[in-house]
């Protein structure tokens, strides 16, 4: 028997592989009650409706309490009901919808020569190296340029924001606690309030949620949560660049018909699944696959096992960029959608059309390592060259 219990060691995701258990599970304990250990007691979901259907339930499934499994004597997340991962409807909708107008198709879309401009610039200071990491020195950066101008962080300080951002994930602590980057957001979110301007701090420091303005510590721990998200972008750009050189046909594919990109990027972010669970407390007795699930209880929704459910996705465990249709839950589903979908996906679009368009390809030039994590998924470090 497959061990369902592993799936709580990050040495699994790390050096193994989590899809065997998950593949097990979907088959025979798609709901499965997990016992107390440094953990809490709960459950797991694993096939593709159970943790849609969860998702799209808000009510009774909730995220005010957390959504990451964490060590129980650490409590609940002290961000708990202040931000925008960590609450319900009606103040999830009402916080949302401070900043959501700087993450639509038609913001996205003014942003797309800023983030043309910056891949180029990051593209050509690499391939004047002989080996370059493409998490570290390509999408990482990437990632963090653009929330961070989008947050108001003006261009000279990014490579900062970067570094330290880089530090508190490696340090495992939170960003909540690395003093230089809280020092930095809290003289950017006064600056803002003194002096408006068209970014995410400033809609943050200045709109009302029922009525009133946020509190400092709910607008800091909102950037935290936003520069934190980058992670998943960059695990799952990363990740995509992973699969392309593993299945280098696939690559060949895409050079040769480009109209299939749009498929491509949905492919990537199935393949990837870089949030690798979501957590939810359940608010009232529910049954799920013949299991009762009692109120206050723990639910863990495994997103890449729903990404590769047999029932949903024939030949799952493919890697094909002309997948359709391509339903994956890559970027959460209901009222917890992903705020940054659109953003993400021109992202992959830009990043791989420039790689497309290079005068010379990627080649790997030694083993990737991949993050050591029950959250999320992907690449830590992927060595390469351009050959």
């Amino acid at each position: 028997m497959t061990d369902p219990a592993r799936l709580a060691d990050p040495a699994l995701h790390a050096e193994e592989d989590p899809h065997a258990v998950w593949r097990w599970m979907r088959r025979h304990s798609p709901v499965h009650r997990h016992e107390a250990t440094d953990l809490p007691a709960f459950w797991s979901l694993t096939r593709y409706e159970d943790v849609r259907a969860a998702y799209r339930d808000p009510k009774v499934f909730s995220s005010a309490r957390g959504v990451l499994l964490r060590p129980a004597k650490l409590g609940e997340d002290p961000g708990a009901g202040m931000t925008l991962a960590l609450t319900d409807p009606p103040r999830h909708k009402d916080l949302r919808a401070v900043v959501a107008g700087l993450f639509t198709t038609r913001a996205v879309r003014q942003l797309e020569e800023y983030m043309r401009t910056a891949v180029r610039a990051i593209l050509a200071e690499v391939a004047e190296l002989e080996r370059f990491d493409f998490v570290h020195d390509v999408v990482g950066r990437l990632s963090m340029y653009t929330i961070g101008h989008i947050m108001g962080v003006p261009a000279e300080d990014h490579e900062s924001l970067y570094r330290w951002t880089n530090e508190a994930f490696e340090a495992g602590v939170s960003l909540a606690a690395h003093q230089e980057l809280m020092r930095y957001f809290i003289d950017l979110m006064y600056a803002r309030m003194a002096a408006p301007a068209d970014d995410v701090v400033s809609l943050l420091a200045g709109d009302t949620v029922e009525g009133e303005l946020l509190p400092e510590e709910e607008i800091l721990l909102n950037c935290e949560n936003l520069v934190g998200a980058t992670e998943n972008g960059r695990l799952a750009l990363a990740g995509g660049m992973g699969a392309f050189l593993e299945h280098p046909g696939e690559w060949e594919r895409l050079r040769a018909d480009r109209d299939l990109l749009p498929s491509a990027v949905e492919e990537i972010l199935r393949w990837t699944s870089s949030a690798v669970h979501s957590m939810r407390s359940v608010t009232e007795p529910v049954v799920i696959g013949g299991r009762r699930i009692e109120a206050g209880e723990w639910v863990v929704l495994w997103v890449p096992s729903a990404n590769r459910d047999e029932e949903v996705f024939p030949d799952a465990d493919r890697f094909d960029i002309g997948r359709t249709p391509n339903r994956h839950l890559a970027l959460g589903g209901g009222e917890h959608f992903c705020l940054g979908s659109v953003l993400a996906r021109a992202q992959a679009r830009i990043l791989f059309t420039e790689l497309l368009d290079a005068p010379r390809r990627v080649e790997q030039t030694g083993p990737a390592a991949r993050v050591h994590s029950i959250a999320v998924g992907g690449p830590e470090t992927l060595p390469v060259r351009f050959a």
